[in-house]
């Protein structure tokens, strides 16, 4: 079977555009820098008090732990979240101070979904009484932004084309009207028992149309905005307010945040709408699509509430069956990440003050140290260029020239990174760098001196390119996976501050790779074509003498050919 001819030209152009398309994105997104950690600029100081004094330590370390996963998510911003004496947790965030972050991290983010009973644009059974609202409601779902003049959510983005199903359970036919004219009895008798509800469907969609009086009177004597956080109790119906003043009166919860699965910031397909997708599990699956069903078609609303306030309280368009749902309303792209981020990583089981103490703090390094690294860096890489031009001589260009194409596409990549995925660059992160300039210059090595080997067995330098390629790039394979696997070892297993150090490392092996692939084999390649490489130029580094034989293989030598 015929080899397929090497075309190192058409290879190195393909790897040349994706260069190109590398830094279209870099200068799509607007980031020409990297961030720079704790260590190296500096950042914010974020102290948490919590509210009780008597804070069990395992509360306040798990507390930790998720505050941790939460502004640390990507395992490469490398904040530092430390529990300082009996009540306090210390987070320290590189880059400016930034409001948001601080809300990621107070935030309790207990979630849960509420049947709305009343609300002050629809009053529906609480129609009797005062409004007790302070504000005229705008309507919207914006989490932490003033959101006036939005209309008010309408539906989920996940519906089915089936028609809902007449269901005893989930419609109940013998609830009273819901119309404002229908007051309900205020007889004492008729008050249901509220306690009892917990998370029944069938009993909360039946207090839905029928609230207790008592919580109808709480609902009306309460005035929007609320002066102090109300207790979310998930077994006991609920009066609260959402963020541009509309006030609601809600069932039990019928789904609680325990049954998330997943929680994900991505845009609407239909819009470029941001949202936060949801997907449940287990018993929350079977409730969410009990009250799909009992509310499709109808004007009915359920609540999404998070920490005690509604985020979302859209109607039903469609029975959902499979557990997923959107959070939809005026959101930001750094919002919706910020709320998915929230609900991802889990509930705070320690309640925290109100506006924590935030301060900027200064890099823990001085200045001169980044300067040091950066400077160890350069000096290490010209150390192995001028090496690598001595001992190689012309093919040691191929060497520079790899080098700098793997210093240009990690730096793109950073810079990607740190937009992206939050990345930063501390003084361990360089490190790595440096220590990568060691291995990447390994697979140089040991291609170069596997084509000498062949060439030193009689073979021209053309046929030595690739069967030296043949038995090098398995060695090359072997030493980079190693190299790899110590990385992710010491990223899964190490603290913050190490891992910078081992995701640099993996990112510049894997780097190493591809540009050992797609630019340094096939301009070796290239070359081979060129008579003052195959012919064995003294200062190509492939000459007879540099080589220690007699005379190289298919090159004529007084008039004859060997």
């Amino acid at each position: 079977m015929a080899r397929k001819p090497s075309r190192p030209g058409r290879t190195l152009t393909i790897f040349g555009l994706c260069v190109v398309v590398l830094f279209g994105l870099v200068a799509l997104v607007g980031q020409w820098k990297p961030s720079l950690g704790l260590d190296l600029q500096g950042g914010q100081r974020i102290t948490l008090r919590a509210k009780d004094s008597n804070v069990p330590q395992d509360q306040l370390k798990e507390a930790a732990k998720i505050i941790n996963a939460r502004v640390n998510g990507s395992g490469v911003a490398e904040a530092d979240v430390t529990t300082q004496g009996d009540t306090n947790i210390v987070v320290e965030i590189p880059g400016a101070s930034n409001q948001g972050l601080v809300d990621v991290v107070q935030r309790q983010a207990q979630l849960r979904f509420r049947l709305v009973a009343c609300t002050t644009q629809n009053p529906g059974p609480c129609a009797t009484g005062g409004t007790g609202t302070g504000s005229s409601p705008t309507g919207g779902v914006d989490l932490g932004s003033a959101g006036a003049n939005r209309p008010a959510p309408q539906g989920l983005l996940k519906k089915d084309k089936q028609k809902p199903a007449a269901s005893p359970s989930a419609s109940p036919s013998e609830t009273p009207s819901t119309s404002p004219s229908a007051a309900p009895s205020t007889s004492p008798s008729a008050t249901p028992q509220d306690e009892n509800i917990g998370n029944d469907v069938g009993a909360n969609l039946k207090w839905m149309d029928n609230p207790s009086p008592a919580w109808v009177k709480q609902f009306n004597d309460t005035t929007c905005p609320l002066k102090t956080a109300p207790e979310d109790d998930p077994e006991q119906p609920l009066v609260t307010c959402d963020k541009d003043g509309i006030k609601y009166l809600l069932s039990p919860a019928v789904v609680e945040g325990t049954e998330l699965k997943s929680a994900n910031a991505g845009q609407d397909q239909n819009s470029i709408d941001w949202q936060v997708q949801l997907a449940l599990k287990g018993a929350g699956t079977k409730a969410f699509a009990a009250v799909s069903q009992a509310l499709v078609g109808t004007d009915k609303q359920f609540a999404i509430v998070l920490d005690g306030t509604v985020i979302s309280a859209p109607t039903m368009e469609g029975i959902i069956s499979d557990g997923r749902a959107s959070i939809t309303g005026n959101f930001k792209e750094q919002e919706a990440q910020d709320l998915a981020t929230s609900l991802k990583y889990g509930a705070l089981p320690v309640a925290f003050e109100k506006n924590p103490k935030n301060d900027t703090i200064g890099p823990s390094l001085a200045g001169d140290q980044l300067t040091a690294g950066i400077w160890a860096g350069v000096i290490g890489l010209l150390l192995v260029m001028i090496y690598c031009l001595l001992y190689y001589r012309g093919l040691g260009l191929v060497v520079v020239a790899s080098l700098v194409v793997a210093g240009i596409v990690t730096y793109g990549l950073v810079l990607l990174l740190s937009k992206g995925a939050g990345f930063t660059l501390s003084l361990p992160g360089i490190a790595g760098l440096i220590v990568a300039v060691g291995i990447t210059a390994d697979s140089f090595i040991v291609y170069f001196e596997r084509i000498r080997d062949e060439m030193r067995d009689g073979k021209s330098m053309r046929v030595a390119v690739e069967s030296g390629w043949s038995r090098a790039r398995n060695t090359c394979l072997a030493a980079d996976a190693v190299s790899l696997l110590a990385a992710v070892v010491l990223y899964i297993f190490a603290i913050d501050e190490v891992r910078g150090f081992a995701f640099t490392l993996g990112l510049s092996t894997l780097v190493d790779l591809v540009v050992f692939f797609w630019f340094t084999k096939p301009m070796v390649s290239l070359l081979a074509t060129f008579k003052f490489f195959n012919q064995g130029h003294k200062l190509s580094g492939l000459d007879a003498e540099n080589l220690g034989v007699d005379v190289l293989p298919g090159v004529r030598t007084a008039g004859a050919t060997r």
